[in-house]
């Protein structure tokens, strides 16, 4: 299996243009954090953010608007119970990103199911988390919208009904055109997958074994994929970027924290910036 070159992320992160503005970089939407994990949809907020999306909508749990703003005071916030608010806003994103910390209650059944009937078939959706494992559990379907989804091995698993010991690239590729999408499947060398390719990041450290990584890291692919034209590049960088920084901050540290990964996202692109 190939790896991720450099060329690749050399060739997606571009030097911006002048005549350019916030709605030139994408329209993200992230959906998550009810009122016991809210700490991950900010910390996809956040990675979104950093990632260089141009405008950033959060929808969660009210209990998280203080913790939203104060860590995150470029996204905006909207209460993901408002049914109004979400029929509205939702097919204005270019990208929609469903999952970190949202749940596997009958509440949060819900919102996945009333965001999915709002899906349009031209946006690009990231799907993480919690929303897989509901997805796998109640056979939840699927818009017909650009999907990506962002599965450690065991969401896979339920996912795929491939068992972990069977995940070779073989099986995984049947199933990933199955479900007509991409799918990011994490581990030390995480896996993306799309109907004609497979490449390996060749990054990643056991440093990076704490809660929140895959959270950040559906934060990046969505700000990637918001705003850089060719979207399995975008993704393919967004995950060789998530682990690259990893990988410095561990030559010094016995643990790395997402949230030191997510301030280092824009020094870190700007390393990898195609200078034309």
């Amino acid at each position: 299996m190939d790896q991720i070159s450099t060329d690749i992320v050399h060739d997606t992160i571009r030097v911006r243009s002048n005549n350019s503005y916030k709605g030139t970089y994408g329209k993200v939407g992230l959906i998550g954090g009810n009122q016991n994990f809210g700490g991950a949809i900010i910390m996809a907020s956040a990675a979104t953010v950093h990632s260089g999306a141009g405008l950033v909508t959060t929808f969660t749990d009210r209990v998280n608007l203080s913790s939203l703003h104060n860590h995150v005071p470029e996204a905006m916030f909207v209460d993901y119970d408002d049914t109004s608010s979400l029929e509205k806003l939702i097919p204005t994103f270019n990208v929609i990103v469903i999952g970190p910390g949202l749940g596997t209650d009958t509440k949060s059944l819900k919102i996945l199911n009333k965001v999915f009937s709002l899906v349009q078939k031209n946006q690009i959706l990231v799907i993480d988390g919690s929303a897989i494992t509901m997805i796998a559990k109640y056979k939840v379907k699927l818009p017909d919208a650009i999907k990506i989804f962002t599965p450690h091995q065991m969401e896979w698993q339920r996912l795929s009904g491939i068992k972990i010991n069977n995940q070779t690239e073989e099986e995984n590729m049947m199933k990933v055109k199955q479900l007509n999408s991409t799918v990011v499947l994490k581990s030390h060398h995480t896996e993306i997958y799309d109907s004609n390719n497979v490449l390996k990041n060749p990054g990643g450290t056991p440093a990076q074994a704490t809660g929140g990584m895959g959270d950040t890291l559906a934060g990046m692919v969505g700000g990637f994929v918001a705003q850089f034209h060719n979207k399995y590049n975008a993704i393919l960088s967004a995950v060789f970027m998530h682990s690259k920084i990893a990988d410095e901050l561990a030559k010094t540290q016995y643990v790395v924290l997402p949230s030191q990964i997510i301030k280092y996202i824009p020094e870190f692109m700007k390393d990898y910036e195609k200078k034309v």
